[in-house]
């Protein structure tokens, strides 16, 4: 039987070969029309673990594949994201409910379709696919989305759904390519008026009412607050270390974003191949067509969340007599008023419609807050506006393309050059010659320090420096952003200002600014809006640092040496702080600490399962769970007897001040909690710590990123169980890949939470397994190696 699907397969790829491509279709025809799938078609052979390796001659067959299999595995997931992209939320599910954060930051599902209407009712996205490439989408990422579309079509047309979370749901429907780029849209403007979609949606002047969210007595503190939780959402590691500290001269790449474990915002795995013109494997966010995340025979690349604000705002000056007009060098400008209205769901079941208006500027909408605790309110003298450059690029799919087609880190860097369409990531690459690679060529607003310095109003001055969130006066034209000149559109850094390190033993990012990517090569110079320097790094940073110096330092690095960095789960918080609060333990009269009730509790016992934990949160680490639960309750009350120090920033600060009083009471706290529920202060990790999949408890290692962990592991505390029984976000797609001089790179991945979200499939739960376990998949990306996987399974796929 094997032997027969081998020879089918082979046919296959000599079929596919020899065929042309096909036209692309316009963006005005994709509107409101269903995407044909006919005369499309492609192989997919799934290997262990449901992971498919898609072929087609072309890039609008391969694109036709891919929606096929992403279909088969997330429907569901998919399936409510358009129902989102579409500003259709309030009428299927009611206005009031949360839509969840996995295409904006809307708050309920009104505020969500208001966005999304507005920009489908603007006709953005189809003004930016109307642009000829480089500014605008090339004809084979315009493909892929054709494709990718009729694909996800034609397996809604030919199966059944199984998941009961959409099975015979109205709001599953079939999509045309402009859906497929809009998703690419709103995952291009996360950072930027995505996350600030109640602000645009709910922008009316104040008329003298107070503003709807109080500030924080700090609107630096508040502005900080709020990167720092967008950061904790989406973060990521990754490292790449240089043929100089390898056993073979060739590069090494370690990936480990960390993204959420449900919902649209989680990645999906594949290899895809064009015979002659495209072979990459890797992972995509759903509903994208390309490999955002992987590996091709020659280079390696991840991707994480870099700390450069791609937004900034203007500070307005309101007409007198006018609430919907500015001054510019003294002369009014009106606002363009956009009308949009909502199909709204109510409670008797009955559809009305809502409609709003959103005001937009020169620079931008107007925004009326940054979350719930930084508002700004439009009022009779001022007003704010958003500037977002990504709001005007749609080049994403076009950089990942470059890259799959990559053959070493120099073309990764020109891919950057020539398409300059990553919104709000860095990009962490090495190769098979052993260069490696970190660059933050990312779209940033150009707010150069001059510029900030100029320009800044009273509240950009106390923001700016402390967070990198510019507010200008935007009633100055000379405040205007300015063009760089190897940038492809204005108001935006060009690819010479971006900080990058090139060819350092060690290249790393965990989620702070490019300044310590090496520590023995400090990366400095460049403005305040990428990042900072000379600032404290976070645990996880610190962490990664001491452990990626120190291998290589060792050298001879192999990817099995990426490997047990990705499952060691030390925690660099219980370095730091675990023994000094065992030994105050100790010293603690009667063994006795008060907690936060004014209640004594005995803790001694605690005092030493702190001692003997061994400072990792791995399935089996006991110590863990009580540490986690103290330093939680210690949270932002941790001080330190040495300072940080810009001379020593992986070092310090350190050495916990356990005169603190919060220690102790935190510790007794922790103490409380556990024993409450019955715990024992030594419970193994993994007892409480886990996921339930197909009605089996899987234990899961990792921790949260306080504790400085690189395996990041974000889960809901759950207190009735006292246990955290539900993953939010963490390690997703992880891969290790090094290169042997063959056609066939050495790799190693991993899909935590597994292929598919539908409970009733095979991979709903098999890489998760593997996860709890601290294993890895051999990868199979030469063609001998996925002929011969035991679970070859071979799927044509056509439209008709």
């Amino acid at each position: 039987m094997r032997h027969r699907l081998r020879a089918a397969t082979v046919g296959a790829l000599a079929l596919l070969t020899g065929a042309g491509a096909l036209p692309a279709a316009s963006a005005a025809a994709a509107e409101g029309a269903r995407a044909s799938g006919h005369g499309l078609s492609a192989t997919i052979r799934y290997t262990e673990y449901g992971i498919p390796h898609i072929v087609a001659k072309d890039y609008a067959n391969l694109g036709f594949g891919d929606g096929w299999a992403q279909a088969a595995d997330q429907v569901c997931t998919l399936a409510d994201g358009f129902v989102t992209l579409r500003g259709e939320r309030s009428r299927h599910f009611g206005p009031d409910a949360a839509p969840g954060h996995d295409l904006s930051d809307a708050s309920t599902n009104l505020s969500s379709d208001l966005f999304f209407r507005g920009i489908r009712e603007a006709r953005t996205v189809e003004k930016l696919l109307d642009r000829p490439a480089p500014e605008g989408p090339s004809r084979q990422a315009r493909d892929l989305m054709r494709g990718w579309a009729a694909g996800y079509n034609a397996w809604l047309d030919r199966n059944r759904i199984g998941d009961a979370k959409c099975r015979n749901a109205s709001w599953v429907r079939p999509v045309t390519a402009l859906d497929v780029a809009r998703r690419g849209y709103a995952l291009t403007v996360l950072g930027g008026q995505g996350g600030a979609a109640d602000g645009i949606t709910d922008a009316r002047p104040s008329s003298g009412a107070a503003p709807r969210a109080a500030a924080k007595s700090d609107p630096a503190a508040a502005a900080k607050a709020l990167f720092a939780a967008r950061a904790g959402e989406m973060g990521s590691n990754a490292v790449a270390f240089s043929g100089a500290v390898t056993a073979n001269k060739r590069g090494l790449l370690l990936g480990n974003p960390h993204y959420p474990w449900s919902g649209g915002r989680r990645f999906w795995q594949a290899q895809l191949t064009i015979p002659g013109e495209l072979n990459v494997s890797g992972a995509a966010l759903l509903g994208m067509p390309v490999v955002e995340i992987g590996h091709n025979p020659y280079v390696a690349w991840s991707h994480t969340v870099a700390t450069g604000i791609p937004f900034n705002l203007y500070e307005l000056k309101a007409a007198p007599g006018d609430p919907h007009a500015y001054l510019v060098d003294g002369r009014p400008e009106r606002m363009t008023e956009r009308r949009v209205t909502v199909p709204v769901r109510g409670e008797d079941g009955r559809t009305t419609e809502v409609t709003r208006s959103q005001w937009w500027t020169r620079y931008g909408p107007v925004v009326t807050s940054l979350g719930r605790d930084l508002p700004l309110p439009w009022t009779d003298g001022t007003l704010y506006a958003m500037t977002d450059p990504n709001a005007a690029q749609l080049r994403f799919s076009d950089t990942s393309l470059a890259f799959g087609k990559a053959r070493s880190v120099r073309d990764v860097r020109e891919a950057l050059r020539r398409t300059q369409g990553i919104p709000w990531v860095n990009t962490i690459a090495a190769d098979s010659s052993g260069h490696s690679l970190l660059t933050q060529s990312q779209i940033l607003p150009r707010i150069t320090d001059d510029l900030a310095r100029r320009c800044s109003t009273e509240l950009g001055k106390r923001l700016y420096p402390a967070s990198g969130l510019a507010v200008l006066d935007g009633s100055r034209r000379s405040c205007a952003l300015g063009r760089d000149k190897d940038a492809l559109q204005p108001g935006v850094f060009g690819p010479s200002a971006m900080p990058t390190l090139l060819d350092a033993p060690y290249a790393e990012n965990s989620n702070d600014s490019a300044w310590l990517s090496n520590a023995d090569r400090p990366l400095t110079g460049y403005p305040r809006v990428f990042g900072d320097t000379a600032a404290p790094r976070s645990p996880r940073t610190r962490g990664a640092l001491e452990d990626v110096s120190a291998l290589a330092r060792r050298g001879r690095l192999t990817v099995a040496d990426l490997e047990k960095q990705q499952f060691a789960d030390r925690s660099p918080a219980g370095a730091l702080a675990a023994s000094d609060t065992a030994a105050a333990c100790a010293k603690l009269p009667g063994g006795k600490a008060t907690g936060s009730d004014g209640k004594a509790v005995d803790v001694s016992e605690a005092c030493g399962v702190l001692k003997r934990w061994d400072r990792t949160v791995r399935t089996d680490s006991k110590g863990a769970l009580l540490f986690d639960r103290f330093w939680r309750k210690l949270g932002d009350d941790v001080r330190w007897r040495v300072p940080f120090s810009a001379k020593d920033p992986v070092r310090t600060p350190r050495s916990l001040d356990t005169a603190n009083p919060a220690v102790a009471r935190a510790l007794a706290d922790a103490v409380s909690e556990l024993r409450a529920k019955g715990t024992a202060l030594d419970a193994p990790w993994g007892d409480h710590q886990f996921v339930e999949r197909g009605g089996k408890r899987v234990p899961i290692p990792g921790g949260a990123d306080r504790l400085g962990i690189w395996n990041v592991v974000e889960a809901r505390w759950d207190a009735a169980r006292g246990a955290y029984t539900d993953v939010r976000m963490g390690s997703s797609y992880v891969q290790a890949v090094g290169f042997d001089g063959t056609a066939c790179p050495v790799a190693r991945t991993l899909l935590t939470y597994s292929q598919s979200s539908d409970p009733t499939s095979p991979h709903y739960g098999d890489q998760t397994e593997l996860f709890s376990a601290g294993r890895m998949i051999r990868g199979r990306f030469c063609e001998k190696d996925i002929l011969s996987s035991p679970a070859l399974r071979v799927v044509r796929v056509s439209g008709r």
